[in-house]
């Protein structure tokens, strides 16, 4: 398609056209101009226009796309053009607004919003096809980088903001914007979405202080809640951006985290706890521990320990573990003969109590699933909490989890950690413990509703306890265990016991 019918189906004209030659085209920053007007101007019914924006990425010479009329004094109002352009461009699928943080738009409020997106869409691709091949044909070298690095940008934006599966996106919609991310990597270079954001060594300029500077504005406290799609664009460029480079951002990062973590909506507060969780794995401790950030993220986070929401509750019990060797030693790894409480107590302390008070299914499952890492942490320290977790375990292994039994099997885990950790402290327990294991084992034997392979390894837990719990007292559960009336129990719970007394002997 000729550029000259381009132009006139587009109605845009030279406003110095008396000096041009008819062969010649007018100046490409002018255009640009002229269509963002023409963009803004036509909102909502852009579609048209945006497809003749299309045409002419595709159809116009790239030494014209890309050659203001005087290269170096120019150069910088042809980046500012396109930036522009684009602008107009991602404004014609903007989001609306939310009014209040209370509860999200309704779908029909972004009915218009995917047709849009995808003709949006195909517009940038277009040119960013043009660019990456001119670039690589060797057109004006760092000129057509530093220009690619100026729109990329608020294109990696768009597109993140678009192929997110959300109320405001349809199939096509997310199709086009995963195409138009792609197109953007071809276009720089780039080897994936990670290399997109923090570039690398070898001489690849990463794109994520751009995007900061494009966020940021709508980061604030008063703000973020105004747009659905915020948050979401700022959590999937963190969760891209990993250890070294993720340093240099923290200060950028941190805060809007935070934010979302402190909210009252169970998915921005999960969002935010995610986000801070990514943070704490991929900053240096020491980094972290300057001016008192990890102080900051601690208070934080504990005061979610509160929480009733088993989701969160799993990911701030993740976070926290994490999270404490970055402030303190482990108290497993002190060599002091006197260990002073310290913040693995006071988790695992309330941790403690709050399980031994919960009765919801789900919340159990999430609280037994972490015991056994905060037990290995602590070390020989968990017998300030011998009283309390004692309690908990026997709690715990007399309610049935079914169909995985997965509260009984990290309960029995728990307990075999507990018995290594302090097995001086464990002999007044034999008791209780042997009691509560017996139990146990009578009860998976006559459940009909457990599989075989399920049925054998909780058995095999219990056995491995009654082994420790025997080593601990010297020989203690062998005595118990001669008083045990074979004829309540089923001969799979005494081979059992045998084989446990066996290997105990050994």
């Amino acid at each position: 398609m000729e550029l000259s019918a381009l132009l006139h189906d587009l109605h845009l004209s030279s406003s110095s056209e008396e000096e041009q030659s008819p062969s010649s085209p007018p100046p490409i920053t002018e255009l640009l101009s002229q269509l963002r007007e023409k963009l803004i101007g036509s909102r909502p019914k852009s579609h048209s226009l945006i497809a003749q924006i299309k045409q002419l990425f595709q159809y116009a010479g790239s030494d014209w796309l890309f050659s203001p009329a005087s290269q170096d004094s120019r150069w910088a109002e042809l980046e500012a053009a396109y930036v522009s352009l684009i602008s107009a461009l991602i404004g014609c699928a903007a989001l609306p607004l939310c009014e209040d943080d209370c509860s999200p738009l309704s779908a029909a409020t972004y009915q218009s919003i995917p047709t849009q997106a995808v003709a949006v869409c195909a517009a940038l691709t277009a040119l960013l096809t043009t660019l990456g091949d001119w670039q690589k044909g060797g057109g004006a070298g760092e000129r057509t980088t530093s220009l690619l690095l100026a729109v990329a940008p608020p294109t990696c934006v768009f597109a993140v903001t678009h192929f997110q599966d959300q109320v405001w996106t349809s199939s096509a919609s997310r199709a086009a914007a995963r195409g138009l991310l792609e197109a953007l990597l071809s276009a720089g270079g780039w080897r994936n979405s990670a290399h997109l954001l923090t570039g690398d060594t070898e001489g690849s300029r990463g794109i994520l202080g751009g995007v900061l500077d494009i966020l940021q504005p709508q980061l604030t406290k008063d703000s973020w809640q105004c747009c659905e799609a915020v948050k979401l664009v700022f959590a999937w460029s963190l969760l891209q951006v990993t250890r070294p480079a993720l340093s240099p951002h923290l200060s950028r990062l941190l805060p809007p985290s935070l934010l979302f973590s402190d909210h009252h909506r169970l998915e921005n507060c999960m969002l935010g706890v995610c986000c801070l969780h990514h943070i704490v794995l991929n900053t240096p401790p020491a980094e972290l521990r300057q001016f008192n950030r990890a102080e900051v993220l601690y208070e934080a986070l504990f005061k979610h320990l509160y929480r009733t929401e088993a989701a969160v509750i799993q990911l701030v019990l993740s976070c926290l573990l994490d999270l404490l060797v970055v402030l303190e030693k482990p108290p497993s790894s002190s060599t002091s003969s006197r260990r002073k409480p310290c913040r693995h107590d006071d988790v695992l302390r309330l941790m403690l109590t709050h399980m031994e008070a919960e009765n919801k299914v789900v919340l159990r499952r999430v609280y037994a699933a972490a015991l056994p890492a905060y037990i290995d942490r602590v070390g020989v320290a968990v017998c300030r909490h011998l009283w309390r977790l004692e309690r908990v375990v026997l709690g715990y292994l007399e309610v049935r989890d079914p169909p995985e039994e997965a509260t009984r099997l990290r309960m029995l885990e728990a307990l075999q950690k507990t018995t290594r950790a302090a097995w001086p402290r464990m002999a007044c327990r034999v008791d209780a413990l042997l009691r509560c294991l017996l139990r146990l084992m009578v009860d998976v034997s006559s459940d009909s509703e457990l599989c075989d392979s399920l049925r054998r390894q909780l058995m095999d837990e219990s056995a491995a306890c009654l082994r420790l719990l025997d080593a601990a007292s010297h020989g203690h559960v062998q005595r118990l265990l001669q008083a045990v009336d074979s004829s309540c129990c089923s001969l799979e719970v005494l081979g059992c016991l045998a084989t446990a007394a066996t290997a105990t002997d050994r």
